[in-house]
């Protein structure tokens, strides 16, 4: 492995535990107040006409995970939860863009091709 593809993989390596440290870490003690959507609606007096979402009874719904008790564990536990979601996704999507890059740039060996007319 090139010294540029190390720093690349070691970049990539770190940024991913970043990542993770600060949805276990910091996103227990994001703001409890309202987002700026919710905030909007209070503020214009619509806020009693919104409806449950449709993930409402999901494991991680409201940014915390189900059946765990002390909250901001809760709510770590839930932002680690998403930035593994959001790694395994891009990794498919990403993998497979790669996979097909690469299958394109391969050159078809000389046995596929046709033969050459001699003559």
């Amino acid at each position: 492995m090139s010294t540029r593809h190390r720093n690349i993989l070691f970049f990539a390596a770190g940024a991913i535990v970043v990542a993770l440290a600060l949805a276990a870490f910091a996103s227990p003690f994001a703001s409890t107040q309202p987002d700026g959507l919710n905030k909007v609606a209070i503020d214009k007096g619509f806020d009693h006409e919104a409806t449950d979402s449709a993930v409402e009874g999901s494991p991680l719904a409201g940014y915390a995970v189900r059946d765990v008790g002390n909250e901001k564990v809760s709510k770590g536990l839930s932002g680690v939860a998403g930035v593994a979601i959001t790694l395994a996704v891009a990794g498919v999507v990403f993998g497979g863009l790669w996979l097909v890059v690469r299958r394109r740039s391969v050159p078809s060996s000389p046995a596929r091709s046709a033969p050459a007319a001699s003559g």
